[in-house]
C-alpha cells in the first residue's frame, strides 16, 4: 500500500469525523430553533388573539358610552326645559319643585349673565376653566335661554361626566391602537385603514417601504402570505387592518443553521489550510535535508570515480568506454548539483531553450529502450526563457522516464516547443502509452501518488514544484486523444 494510498484514507476517515460533527451540530440547532419558533408562534398567537379580544372590548365600551350619552342627553334636555318654566312659567304653576331641581344640578355645567353680559352665576363648572372660552363653547353647541323679565340668559353645555367620558373613550381607542403597534412580541406589525392603502401605524418596519407604495404593498401581501391580517372595528374610526409578520428573531432562527453551516465550513478550511501549511513545511526541511545529505555523501564516490577514469585512460582502456564513463560522471556531478540545489533558491539565467531540451534528449536517447522513439522537433530555436538548466533539464527526465514506463519501453515520445501569444513559452512532451484517467490528472502531482509498485510518487510533485515555485511557470496534462501530453509554460523574454 503506497503512500498516496494512506493518505486518502486519513483524508476520508477527517472528512468522516467532520461530517458527523457537523451534522449532529446542525441537528441540534434546528432542533434549537424549532423549539424557539414554536414559541414565537404562540405568542404571536396569543398576541392576535389579545388583540381581537381588545377591540370587542373597545366595541363594548363604545355600546355603553351610546347608551349613556343618551341618558345624559335626556337630563341635559330637562334642564335646558326646567330653565324655559321659569322663564315663562304657566298661570299658577308651582315653581318650588323645578328651581329646587335647578339648583341640584351637579353635573352640567351652567352659566348665567344679566342684561349687561356680567356673570351671575356659575354651576359645574372648573375655576381654572376660562369663562369666556366656555360661554362660546356652549354657545356653539346649544341655543341660550333668555329671561325676559329680568334679562337674564342661560348658557348650558352637556355634562361634566359626558365630557370626561369621552375623552376616556377616545384615550381608549388611542391607547388600543398604540398598544397594538408597540406590544407587539417584537412582531413587524403594519395598521391600514379601511381602503388598505393609508397606513395608520407601523413598528419593526422599515420606513422606506412604507414610504414607497410598490415596496409597501409588497411588504403587506409578504406579510398576509405568512399571517391572515386582523380586521378590527373601532369606533370614530371605522374598520382597520392589522398585518403582521413573524418576528424578526424567528426570522433569524430560519437562517442560523445555514449561517453556522458556513461558518464551520471556513473553520474548517482555515484549520487544514494552516494544517497543511505546517505538514508541508516539515516535510520541506526533511525532504531538504535528505536531498543534501545524498549530494554530500555522492560527493566522495563520484569524486573516486574520475580517478579511476583517469588510471583506465593511463592503462590504455579503449577511448570509446571511456568517452561513456566520462559522460556518466558529468551526469552525476549533474545530480549532485540538483540535489545540492534542493530548498534553495535557484539561479536562472537566460537561456537558449533549444539548448537545454536537446541536451536532455542526447543523454536519454542511449538510455531508454531500443523500441523507443524519442524525437525533439521545432521552428522557434531562438525562443529564450529564464532557466535553471539542470532543474528543467531535471524535469524533462522524470517526463521522459514516465512516458517510457506508460509506453512499456515501446512507443513514440515528442518533444516540441511553441511560443505563446504573450510572448512565453510552451514546451511540450507527449506519448503513445495508455494515457492517464481525467479523474486523476489533479492528483497526480501530489507527493505519494504513483502507479508503480516500487514507486515513491514524488517525480511529478519535483516536477510540479521546479516549475511553478522555481521558474514561475506552470505544468499541466493536455488533452490528448492518444497516451498522455503535458504542458509546460515559462515566461519568456522580449
Amino acid at each position: 500500500m503506497n503512500v498516496y494510498s494512506n493518505k486518502q484514507k486519513n483524508n476520508r476517515l477527517l472528512l468522516a469525523v467532520a461530517s458527523v460533527i457537523v451534522v449532529a451540530t446542525l441537528w441540534y440547532s434546528n432542533d434549537m430553533a424549532r423549539r424557539i419558533r414554536e414559541e414565537e408562534q404562540n405568542k404571536v398567537r396569543v398576541w392576535s388573539e389579545a388583540i381581537v379580544k381588545r377591540a370587542e372590548l373597545v366595541r363594548y365600551t363604545q355600546q355603553l358610552f351610546e347608551e349613556l350619552s343618551g341618558e345624559e342627553r335626556q337630563k341635559a334636555d330637562r334642564l335646558a326645559d326646567a330653565y324655559r318654566l321659569i322663564n315663562d312659567p304657566p298661570n299658577g304653576m308651582d315653581l318650588t319643585f323645578i328651581t329646587d331641581y335647578l339648583w341640584s344640578n351637579r353635573t352640567i355645567p351652567v352659566l348665567i349673565y344679566d342684561e349687561n353680559d356680567r356673570l351671575l352665576y356659575d354651576l359645574n363648572v372648573p375655576k381654572s376653566q376660562s369663562r369666556d372660552s366656555l360661554k362660546q363653547a356652549m354657545l356653539a353647541q346649544n341655543d341660550p335661554i333668555l329671561f325676559e323679565g329680568v334679562g337674564h340668559t342661560v348658557y348650558w353645555n352637556e355634562s361634566v361626566r359626558f365630557s370626561e367620558l369621552k375623552e376616556v373613550m377616545q384615550d381608549l381607542i388611542n391607547s388600543f391602537i398604540s398598544e397594538t403597534v408597540i406590544n407587539s412580541a417584537s412582531v413587524p406589525v403594519v395598521m391600514m385603514d379601511s381602503t388598505r392603502t393609508a397606513v395608520l401605524r407601523y413598528q419593526r418596519v422599515d420606513s422606506t417601504a412604507i414610504e414607497d407604495p410598490i415596496k409597501l404593498q409588497l411588504l403587506l401581501n409578504d406579510m398576509a402570505s405568512s399571517n391572515d391580517p386582523i380586521e378590527v372595528d373601532l369606533p370614530g374610526e371605522g374598520r382597520h387592518f392589522i398585518y403582521y409578520a413573524d418576528s424578526v428573531v424567528l426570522t433569524q432562527l430560519r437562517y442560523y443553521p445555514l449561517a453556522q453551516l458556513l461558518l464551520i465550513a471556513v473553520l474548517i478550511l482555515v484549520a487544514y489550510m494552516i494544517f497543511s501549511s505546517f505538514r508541508r513545511a516539515e516535510q520541506d526541511q526533511v525532504w531538504v535535508g535528505m536531498a543534501k545529505e545524498t549530494a554530500h555523501q555522492l560527493g566522495t564516490p563520484l569524486s573516486a570515480l574520475m580517478a579511476w577514469v583517469g588510471l583506465l585512460e593511463n592503462q590504455g582502456v579503449r577511448s570509446d568506454y571511456l568517452t561513456e564513463m566520462n559522460r556518466d560522471i558529468l551526469r552525476l556531478n549533474t545530480v549532485v548539483d540538483r540535489f545540492s540545489k534542493i530548498g534553495s533558491k535557484p539561479i536562472l539565467k537566460e537561456q537558449r531553450v533549444v539548448d537545454v531540451i536537446e541536451s536532455t534528449v542526447e543523454y536519454m536517447m542511449p538510455r531508454v529502450s531500443k523500441k523507443v522513439e524519442l524525437t525533439f522537433d521545432t521552428d522557434h530555436r531562438d525562443a529564450r526563457a529564464h532557466l535553471s538548466p539542470p532543474l528543467f533539464s531535471w524535469v524533462l527526465e522524470n517526463l521522459i522516464r514516465n512516458a517510457v514506463d506508460a509506453m512499456d519501453g515501446d512507443g513514440t515520445i515528442r518533444l516540441g516547443l511553441e511560443l505563446q501569444g504573450n510572448g512565453g513559452v510552451l514546451v511540450t512532451v507527449a506519448d503513445t502509452g495508455s494515457g492517464i484517467p481525467k479523474s486523476k490528472r489533479k492528483v497526480i502531482f501530489q507527493p505519494g501518488y504513483t502507479t508503480k509498485a516500487r514507486g515513491w510518487g514524488l517525480g511529478l510533485s519535483l516536477c510540479k514544484r521546479i516549475i511553478e515555485e522555481y521558474h514561475g511557470g506552470w505544468i499541466v496534462v493536455g488533452d490528448g486523444e492518444v497516451g498522455t501530453e503535458f504542458k509546460i509554460g515559462l515566461t519568456g523574454l522580449a
